[in-house]
């Protein structure tokens, strides 16, 4: 269920050809579709969609977090809207989609910030083919392994990255997916795939990693970790 600001009705919407709609909703569908095939979850309920002007996103949503985000789902999936389908703002449709997807599998159930945002990542840098951090972003975290200034486990394990700052956010998520792709590339797409499912049958998550891994989440880190 999409919905649209009125500050960019001129290039869709009522007075527009509403190709950016139909833009939209098509990348949704895809993004659904591969929910189900590459982590097997599959939203029965609606999802509803809301893009704003860029200008009005900022403005309403800026003061939620400490850094600077695209999107956010809170119940609704809510989007730093474009007049046209971009590569970034695909991706954050399909990020923003796995947080809806894990709320509607296991309603009232919070996953560690790891777990929820490394799939959301892992799912969204797939869009561009991507499927392991980037020789830069593994330096950058091994920079931090070294210097001692990675982000905790404990803090990881937190149901979001929301109160923390810019720098450490970053590293948040790039740890996540760090783990949440060591996974893939590791015990192959199939495992992460079962991983999500076992994970929202039972609302065990470490009891599902072993299975599928062999490791609890701090194992899992560490491994992670000495690899980079």
């Amino acid at each position: 269920m999409l919905f649209q600001d009125v500050a960019i009705d001129e290039a869709g919407g009522f007075h527009g050809s509403r190709r950016f709609e139909q833009e939209v909703l098509a990348e949704l569908e895809r993004a659904y579709d591969a929910l189900g095939e590459v982590l097997g979850l599959r939203p029965d309920q609606p999802i509803q969609v809301v893009v704003y002007d860029p200008g009005i996103f900022e403005a309403s949503f800026a003061g939620l977090f400490r850094f600077a985000t695209a999107g956010f789902y809170h119940g609704v999936i809510r989007v730093r809207g474009d007049v046209r389908m971009t590569l970034p703002l695909s991706r954050v449709l399909h990020h923003e989609l796995v947080h809806a997807a894990f709320d509607q599998a296991a309603p009232g159930f919070r996953f560690p910030g790891w777990f929820n945002e490394g799939v959301a990542e892992w799912f969204e840098q797939r869009v561009a083919g991507k499927r392991d951090l980037a020789p830069a972003e593994a330096a950058l975290l091994a920079r931090a392994r070294d210097a001692g200034a990675l982000v905790p486990l404990a803090t990881l394990s937190a149901p979001g990255f929301g109160r923390l700052g810019p720098e450490a956010a970053g590293l948040a998520y790039l740890q996540s997916y760090g783990m949440l792709a060591s996974v893939a590339n590791g015990w192959g797409e199939r495992a992460l795939r079962d991983l999500c499912e076992d994970a929202v049958r039972t609302r065990d998550l470490e009891r599902a990693l072993r299975r599928r891994t062999r490791m609890g989440s701090a194992e899992l880190a560490a491994d992670f970790l000495e690899r980079l």
